[in-house]
């Protein structure tokens, strides 16, 4: 993956990331699912986002959320 242009409301201290650069992309990831909104969401990798899930150090509320949802996406049950 290429350089890119992230929304402002998800980066507003860089015009540019590099989302080839494992840190950059880690960081642009938690952006994301703090700060973006559906169609921000809807462009994210999600098997991509459940394997790092656990490091993304969420805010618990937002984690759990995630991890419920996975859980339905897998047919897990509660």
């Amino acid at each position: 993956m290429a350089k890119v242009k992230p929304p402002r409301h998800i980066v507003w201290s860089t015009d540019t990331l590099d989302l080839s650069d494992p840190f950059q992309r880690h960081w642009y990831i938690r952006q994301v699912l703090l700060h973006g909104r559906a169609e921000d969401i809807r462009k994210l990798d999600l098997d991509e986002v459940e394997q790092l899930l656990d490091s993304l150090d969420l805010p618990e509320d937002i984690a759990r959320l995630w991890r419920a949802f996975f859980k339905a996406r897998h047919g897990v049950a509660r």
